[in-house]
C-alpha cells in the first residue's frame, strides 16, 4: 500500500499545475493578437526544452523524472492549446455553423474547425510515444495521452449538447465555434464518459498501488490519476449549475483584450459551405 505521502505530494502538485497551466493560457490568450508570434515563438523555446527533458527523463526511474516528465508533457500541451486559441492552428473552415446543418453535415463543419489542431496534437502524442518506447519513464507519453483522450470525450459531449457551457473564454476570433456548442439538459454520451473516466481513475490508482516502490510509475500513475479525476471534475461540471471558469478568473478577469484586431468569424447560412 502507497503511504499518504507517496499520494499527497503527487496529487497537490498535479492540481496545482493544472490550475496553474490554464490560467497562464488564459493569459497569454489576452495579450493583444499583434502579438501572438512573438508569444508562440518564444513558447516554441519552451516546447524544444520540454521536448529534450522528455528524451532525457525517459531513462531515469525515479519519482522527480516522473515528475518533469509530466510537467514537460503540460508544456507541450499548452503550446497546442495556445496556438488553439491564438487562431494560429484550428482548422480550414473558420465559420460559423450553417443553420440548415444537422446531424453528420454538421459534425463534418465542426470538425473542419478543429481538425489541424486535433491532428497536431495526435502526431505529437505519436512522437511522444515513440520518444519514450521501452523506456522506464513513460509518464510524458501517458500524461499527453490521459490529455489528448479526455479532452475529446469532453469536445464530444459539448458538441453533442450539455446544460453547462464555459465557453466564456473564447477569444472574438474563435466565437464561431459558440455555434457548435447547443445546451441541451444531457447526451447519451455524458454518462459512458464518467462512467468510463470513473474505470480509467481506479485503474490508474491500482497500477500505482502495484508499481515498484519508488519508481518513476509508482509517482507517474499517481500523477496521471489526478489528472484523470481533475478531466473527470471538468465533465461533471458540464451537467451542475456551477461555472468551473471560475477557477480562472485571476487570469482572465472580463472579456479578452484587443477585439478590434481580432479575425471576425466568417457566417455561413447556406450551408453549402465545406
Amino acid at each position: 500500500m502507497m503511504d499518504l505521502a507517496s499520494l499527497t505530494i503527487p496529487i497537490a502538485t498535479t492540481v496545482f499545475a493544472w490550475l496553474f497551466s490554464t490560467g497562464i493560457i488564459l493569459l497569454l490568450v489576452r495579450l493583444p493578437p499583434a502579438t501572438y508570434g512573438i508569444a508562440l515563438g518564444m513558447f516554441a523555446l519552451v516546447l524544444a526544452l520540454a521536448t529534450g527533458v522528455v528524451i532525457v527523463t525517459a531513462r531515469l526511474d525515479t519519482p522527480l523524472s516522473a515528475y518533469l516528465a509530466a510537467g514537460c508533457a503540460l508544456c507541450i500541451w499548452g503550446w497546442h492549446e495556445a496556438s488553439f486559441l491564438m487562431g494560429k492552428i484550428a482548422g480550414p473552415r473558420p465559420a460559423a455553423c450553417p443553420t440548415t446543418a444537422t446531424g453528420w453535415r454538421r459534425f463534418k463543419y465542426a470538425t473542419l474547425t478543429v481538425i489541424h489542431h486535433e491532428g497536431a496534437i495526435f502526431l505529437t502524442l505519436l512522437a511522444l510515444i515513440g520518444l519514450t518506447w521501452g523506456q522506464p519513464n513513460p509518464v510524458a507519453a501517458w500524461t499527453f495521452g490521459v490529455l489528448f483522450t479526455m479532452r475529446i470525450s469532453a469536445k464530444l459531449n459539448i458538441f453533442l449538447g450539455v446544460p453547462n457551457l464555459t465557453d466564456e473564454f473564447f477569444p472574438p476570433h474563435l466565437a464561431h465555434l459558440k455555434t457548435y456548442l447547443p445546451k441541451r439538459p444531457m447526451n447519451a454520451l455524458l454518462p459512458i464518459s464518467v462512467i468510463g473516466s470513473l474505470i480509467l481513475c481506479a485503474w490508474l490508482m491500482g497500477q500505482a498501488d502495484r508499481a515498484p516502490e519508488g519508481s518513476a510509475m509508482a509517482t507517474g500513475f499517481v500523477l496521471l490519476f489526478t489528472l484523470t479525476a481533475l478531466a473527470l471534475l471538468e465533465h461533471f461540471f458540464m451537467m451542475l449549475p456551477v461555472q468551473d471558469a471560475a477557477l480562472w478568473r485571476w487570469a482572465a478577469p472580463g472579456k479578452p483584450a484587443a477585439k478590434s484586431a481580432a479575425v471576425k468569424p466568417k457566417p455561413d447560412t447556406s450551408g453549402t459551405q465545406a
